[in-house]
């Protein structure tokens, strides 16, 4: 079987990137999905297998109150644009077969099993390869290949230490509203496929790449695991505010009743803050002066600052931060957030259908990708299709 090459970057359109590649989607729920997505959106073919028995991707069926979306919740619609679905019953010979054949004609698999059971299903990346040697093969776990306690994104933000740091000073520990650390293993993964589509640009042969959410998790840990395991000294909850510089992500209420947050990351930018705000040197005294001071103060000097942000109106203030460069920006909901036309560029429609992007990057024209995609797929919608083209 011959390579299939990676499109270049033809006429500037980044859409192309992955035109020809066929890509095997094994996997349910958000991680491995929002992979298919991606490579979906850059141009690949997206074949994602369901399980005939249970009804599909489970997120088919996780619904707020009141939804009434059939088998397309909005939960399956945040990753799955562009993707063909099969509906197949891989406990079965036909069903493994199918998808064996399926790889045999593919680059990329997308896998989310727990350790051992790709091995029973007969889909595992040593039964795969067997007659495609140059196979890709993508494989999320919860907590790696020698352990197989199943993996949900709720528990390893637990396990990992994300909750004991979220969360307001004396409140509880407390979850992220988005299943982050599923998105960034996702994104690792990305990263794991792609070297691997180098690697057999150079040498033709396939390879598989493995990403585990426990890892994923303690690896986006940044500063506060480096703030342990330098100090000795567990983090604290502390609401929003930036356990190193100060003040970041403080937020103060304004004349006009709306909450501005501030980010300011160096002194000047904390000087032209002051300047903003009209608070001269013999306010601020020598407690301020630096980064440092300001964390150790950071009681007395949130203070000060609610005192005076909360004489001027939100846009007054945005207007004459923004001029001097000073990172703020006001608290936005949901609906404001799609107001924006940052956030309006990435929206997918289509027939009432709507959704948001994976990949944001622009190529040199400074433009987002525009292939067009399909729509999520409805259970099995693409079943008799694919095998058709598979006889």
């Amino acid at each position: 079987m011959s390579v299939i090459r990676v499109s270049p970057l033809a006429h500037n359109q980044c859409d192309c990137m992955f035109e020809n590649l066929r890509v095997v989607e094994l996997a349910s729920v958000l991680a491995g999905p929002s992979v298919g997505q991606f490579f979906a959106e850059l141009g690949a073919e997206v074949i994602k297998i369901e399980n005939l028995k249970s009804g599909g991707d489970i997120t088919r069926t996780w619904k707020i109150a009141g939804e009434k979306s059939g088998d397309l919740s909005a939960y399956f619609c945040s990753c799955n644009w562009g993707k063909k679905s099969v509906a197949v019953d891989l406990s079965s010979y036909r069903g493994r077969e199918i998808v064996q054949r399926l790889a045999f004609k593919s680059d990329v698999v997308i896998a989310s099993y727990k350790p051992g059971d790709a091995e029973k299903l007969g889909v595992a990346f040593n039964q795969l390869r067997t007659n495609n040697k140059q196979l890709i093969y993508g494989q999320i776990t919860g907590y790696g290949s020698d352990n197989d306690r199943v993996g949900y994104d709720a528990v390893i933000q637990a396990e990992a230490g994300f909750m004991d740091l979220n969360g307001e000073k004396d409140g509880p520990p407390t979850k992220m509203p988005v299943a982050l650390i599923d998105i960034l293993a996702g994104h690792q993964l990305k990263v794991g496929l792609l070297l691997a589509l180098l690697k057999r640009e150079r040498t033709g042969e396939g390879s598989s790449v493995e990403v585990s959410l426990i890892q994923t998790a303690v690896a986006s840990l940044a500063n506060q695991a480096t703030n342990w395991l330098t100090t000795g000294k567990l983090p604290a909850r502390k609401g929003s505010a930036h356990p190193n510089i100060a003040p970041y992500g403080d937020s103060f209420v304004m004349n006009d009743g709306k909450k501005i947050l501030l980010a300011i990351g160096s002194d000047r930018q904390f000087e032209d803050l002051m300047e903003v705000l009209g608070i001269g040197h013999e306010s601020l005294g020598d407690k301020f002066l630096t980064n440092q001071q300001r964390v150790e103060n950071r009681i007395p000097l949130n203070r000060l600052l609610e005192e005076r942000m909360a004489k001027l109106d939100s846009n007054i203030f945005l207007e004459k931060a923004n001029n001097k460069k000073i990172p703020a920006g006001v608290i936005q909901n949901l609906k404001e957030v799609f107001e924006m036309k940052e956030a309006e560029e990435l929206l997918l429609k289509h027939n009432g259908i709507i959704g948001v992007r994976n990949f944001v990057g622009k190529d040199s024209s400074n433009r987002l990708s525009v292939n067009s995609l399909l729509p999520p797929p409805h259970f099995g919608e693409h079943t008799e299709e694919v095998l058709r083209a598979l006889s």
